[in-house]
């Protein structure tokens, strides 16, 4: 095809007209701009004359099918499938004629040589290309209906992807995106929120921490039968917080002995079972306020918990506690007990009574050694946060009375379980802390707020060692294996050793103590974070709050505030200068529930 001047040429798939000829061919593309390029970069589609592109409109004409019916099983041209199609060979034929072939599916080829497609092919092409485009019109519907903030029930599996973010299970969201909202846990979680995918209330934190939250669902077997000491003449107490579902504690005194009873799991747990490996991964049980998931199955509680059935099976800590709080004559041995749930309110009222004033006196004499040894005394405020049936019920917490005395026994059976073992050489995993800088006993809330933060953090050793936050010399944690691990493996070691049976290396207990910690953190952070939530969420249904707080820490643009009856910290700015330990009465002024924020004003 000859070319000059105002011809029609393809340039890079775009129409092109031909200005001049010379060593290089000067083209207009779209928009007007010129360019030189060399005659191997175009191709001719129509000799003209071509004066503007904007001359390429639509062509009236047969539909392709007609044409591709004539020529089904031959082969043709751009010049004849244009006159074929279209009547006449124009610049504007000769395009569209083009845009039917790079469109590809009716015809197929270069200019110089077009075939009709296959039947078949053409069939397959356009079903898949009406889906195609059913599927973009359902994705632009889609898009339309959630920037509106609303969304049908076809639209959940699409959220998927921004659930994902929102539980920091993925990093991006193409939703987000289209929306030009940032791809970030906080924003899908909104936006979740705002569609209606997620109540508004919903808590996205233990599934953002990677922490299990459904029961482990393994086969618990029956246990077995052996030898124990019967402590059943004795009366045993398990106390603890109203509406505890996981007893594995109880305390009883025999003259001047004391015996701290623990759920015996690890006569049931053996160590590399499947029990075993399922409750070391999960490191923890996990105490949200809407609920408890355990590390182990209810099964395992239900023959095991103290006071859940007429007699239990115990492992339990004998020892005495001298005049100076010295603990002596350590016993451990496998029991059977017949355990009273009680409260701590329940046994609050009964302090004065015997054997708790006996327990009570003895943990006294006890606490008052770990003091002389640096135990920090710091009384920060705590709450029992839990959702019940919708209900959020925060209550304070009282460290006093009956919950410290029973808080110094399970230290004892703590400090003996160390003792006991250290003396026999057998390896376990020590709970220890080194002092912080400057040691003192603090008083006043901002004092003591200050002094926790400088301390330093606890660590899990083989070797034993001092734990300064207790007072005491060697301690590890062994009175809660059905709720932490760590206690199981202690206690797993304390049975192996009692049996005659050959423990766990030193390797091993650090291996698995290692691995459950990484599990139990992650279940902190979930806790630690889920509790904020619900805290916010009160805040949010309460939305004319009002209450105390006090002044914890002085910044230079910004102060700490504890509000006590929510233990709860927030940062204020405040007019005037605010001193240490100072009373304020507070109001809320918003709650952002996503970044974990409330913020607050001084009344009055």
């Amino acid at each position: 095809m000859p070319l000059g001047a105002d011809s029609l040429v393809l340039y890079k798939i775009h129409p092109a007209r031909i200005v001049s000829l010379g060593e290089k061919i000067e083209i207009e593309v779209e928009g007007g701009q010129s360019k030189r390029v060399r005659p191997k970069d175009i191709v001719p589609l129509h000799p003209g004359p071509l004066k503007r592109l904007a001359d390429l409109g639509e062509p009236g004409g047969a539909p392709p099918d007609e044409a591709w019916e004539l020529l089904e099983g031959a082969e043709t041209n751009l010049r004849e499938l244009a006159e074929l199609i279209y009547g006449d060979f124009t610049p504007a034929s000769a395009w569209a004629v083009w845009k039917l072939l790079d469109e590809g599916l009716w015809f197929e080829g270069t200019p110089e040589l077009i075939r009709p497609r296959a039947r078949e092919a053409i069939e397959h092409d356009r079903a898949e290309r009406e889906a195609k485009a059913r599927a973009e019109q359902e994705q632009a519907d889609f898009i339309a209906r959630v920037a509106k903030g609303r969304i049908i029930d076809a639209d959940r599996p699409r959220l998927v992807e921004v659930e994902r973010l929102a539980n920091q299970q993925g990093e991006h969201s193409r939703i987000l995106k289209t929306l030009d909202l940032p791809e970030t846990p906080q924003a899908a979680h909104r936006f979740l929120v705002r569609v209606d995918y997620w109540p508004a209330e919903h808590n996205p934190y233990p599934m953002r921490s990677g922490v299990a939250v459904s029961e482990p669902d393994l086969p618990v077997p029956p246990l077995a039968d052996e030898d124990r000491l019967d402590l059943t003449h004795l009366p045993a107490f398990a106390i603890d917080d109203e509406g505890n579902q996981d007893p594995d504690d109880a305390v009883s005194i025999d003259g001047e002995r004391i015996w701290v009873h623990v759920a015996d799991v690890a006569a049931l747990v053996a160590p590399d079972s499947e029990l075993d490996r399922e409750a070391r991964a999960r490191g923890a049980n996990l105490y949200l306020p809407e609920g408890v998931v355990n590390m182990l199955p209810a099964a395992v509680t239900e023959q095991l918990g103290l006071g859940l059935q007429p007699i239990s099976p115990a492992l339990s800590f004998g020892l005495k506690v001298g005049d100076d709080g010295e603990l002596s004559d350590i016993d451990i041995r496998p029991t059977l007990i017949r355990a009273e749930r009680l409260s701590y309110a329940g046994a609050e009222t009964r302090l004065a009574e015997q054997p708790f004033a006996a327990l009570n006196a003895a943990a006294a004499r006890y606490r008052a050694r770990r003091e002389a040894q640096g135990a920090a005394g710091l009384d920060l405020p705590e709450v029992s946060l839990r959702v019940t049936d919708g209900e959020i019920l925060i209550r304070p917490i009282d460290r006093h009375g009956s919950r410290a005395m029973v808080t110094d026994l399970m230290l004892m059976a703590g400090e003996a379980a160390a003792r006991w073992c250290g003396e026999r050489g057998l390896p376990i995993p020590h709970a220890t802390q080194p002092p912080p800088d400057s040691i003192r006993q603090p008083e006043g809330m901002a004092a003591m707020y200050a002094y926790r933060r400088q301390f330093k953090p606890s660590r899990t050793t083989i070797d034993p060692g001092p734990h300064f936050g207790l007072g005491l010399r060697a301690y590890a944690r062994a009175t809660s294996p059905l709720r932490r691990y760590a206690d199981l493996l202690v206690h797993q070691q304390v049975r192996a050793a009692l049996a005659g049976r050959a423990p766990l290396t030193a390797e091993q207990v650090s291996a698995r103590a290692g691995e459950a910690d990484q599990g139990g953190i992650a279940v902190r952070r979930a806790e630690r974070q889920s509790n904020q939530h619900w805290k916010l969420v009160y805040l949010l249904r309460h939305g004319g709050w009002q209450g105390e707080g006090v002044v914890v820490e002085l910044g230079e643009r910004k102060d700490t505030v504890m509000i006590p009856a929510l233990a709860l910290e927030t940062k204020l700015r405040a007019k005037v200068d605010l001193a240490l330990d100072q009373h304020l009465r507070l109001g809320l002024v918003d709650v952002d529930l996503y970044d974990q924020d409330a913020r607050f004003r001084v009344l009055g």
